[in-house]
């Protein structure tokens, strides 16, 4: 689900609003606008996880409100929000696991492929959340995001190489779960 296209000078005024006297309207556009795309990304980042997709989009909006003065502008809202929401993600990910977040998983870590539902046709979605963190992470922030490797080791804290070698052992997973599939997409 993607986010309302939104003109960034009416994008800024909104934001201007909030700032300047909390303008709750101006604050519920920017929310209707991109909660869409933020839940999305967060459902996915957390493996299909909606309660606290849900929880981590509120902190979301709380960080934004509390940071929204310090926003420079260099980016577009969305990648700012899209940063905020990304960071929500890994924090929850590390406080379940009592440990820091590990850029890479090994191939040992590799769940089972996922099954095919009702037809022999592979869910996607559940095949994306059977992913281990760091390829879901880079997967959906490239390939479903559209970020660039440099955007994402910027939003997760890895090394470009990094970012490129969890996108290619991503794909190549789900590759050699749709041949496990039958061949079927």
């Amino acid at each position: 689900m993607q986010a309302t296209p939104i003109e960034p000078g009416v994008e800024r005024r909104l934001a201007e609003q909030v700032m300047a006297d909390g303008d709750e309207a101006a604050f519920r556009e920017l929310y209707r606008r991109h909660s869409p795309a933020l839940y999305g990304l967060l459902l996915r980042l957390l493996g299909g996880r909606e309660a606290e997709a849900q929880d981590l989009l509120q902190e979301v909006w709380i960080r934004a409100a509390d940071r929204l003065a310090s926003f420079r502008w260099q980016s577009s809202l969305r990648t700012w929000l899209c940063g905020i929401a990304v960071n929500c993600a890994r924090e929850l990910l590390r406080r379940e696991r009592g440990a820091p977040l590990e850029p890479l998983e090994t191939v040992q870590d590799m769940p089972p492929a996922p099954s095919s539902h009702p037809g022999g046709r592979m869910d996607w979605e559940r095949a994306i959340r059977g992913l281990p963190d760091g390829y879901r992470q880079v997967l959906v922030l490239c390939d479903i995001e559209g970020y660039t490797h440099h955007e994402v080791a910027g939003l997760l804290g890895i090394s470009v190489g990094t970012s490129k070698s969890q996108l290619a052992r991503a794909r190549r997973t789900l590759r050699a779960w749709t041949r496990a599939e039958g061949g079927t997409s």
